[in-house]
């Protein structure tokens, strides 16, 4: 019996040190995991609209974000690109398309003041490699950059008017996904700019 205590007790005990251990090293980390994902979402930022100096995060924006009517995609975060001059040049959205065929697909949406897609950079993505990842490739978001449409549609063969948008062959719902979190960054831009704050 006193062989059961004392195992019981060392293994009490590894497990309190093991879990002080963790939880140092958690706030050792923590502060260099959230500066290197700041820049990553501020080089996100900087690669769909170039030309803007530097970006403020939309006031008023909630923190747990927006979900569109079928909750296919949530608006995480909303910020304004300005130029030197500090005057708007348009948005950035950070999209979340959950209907990836992998998992989630975060974006970062670039739109201009007039309505055109500046373009979009993906911030995390678990596609399948060589299908679904070519979402990350020119041939494929270069499809989206500076048009202006109310929303893309995604169709399998050469697309016939601007607002169509040719499917990664073998990856249609990446495709999709890929296009729904820009349409709803579109929608969510169209609520900013003609109904007021989309946030009321």
């Amino acid at each position: 019996m006193g062989k059961v205590v004392k195992d019981a007790m060392i293994l009490t005990v590894i497990t309190l040190i093991s879990g002080c251990l963790l939880g140092l090293v958690y706030e050792i980390t923590k502060e260099p995991i959230a500066r290197a994902q700041e820049a990553a979402q501020q080089r996100a930022y900087q690669s769909v609209f170039a030309e803007a100096d530097h970006f403020e995060e939309l006031e008023g924006f909630p923190e747990e974000g927006v979900d569109s009517e079928d909750g296919a995609v949530t608006i995480n975060g909303v910020v304004t690109a300005l130029d030197g001059g500090g005057n708007g040049l348009g948005y950035v959205m950070t999209a979340t398309s959950h209907s990836g065929y992998g998992g989630d697909i975060t974006l970062a949406v670039g739109i201009t003041n007039d309505g055109t897609v500046n373009g979009y950079s993906i911030t995390s993505i678990s596609e399948t490699a060589g299908l679904g990842m070519k979402a990350k490739e020119e041939k494929f978001y270069s499809q989206f950059e500076g048009k202006k449409a109310e929303a893309f549609a995604v169709v399998k063969g050469e697309p016939s008017s601007d607002n169509e948008i040719e499917a990664i062959s073998g990856a249609t719902i990446t495709s999709s996904a890929v296009t729904d979190a820009v349409n709803e960054s579109l929608a969510y831009f169209r609520e900013l700019t003609e109904g007021g704050s989309a946030n009321e």
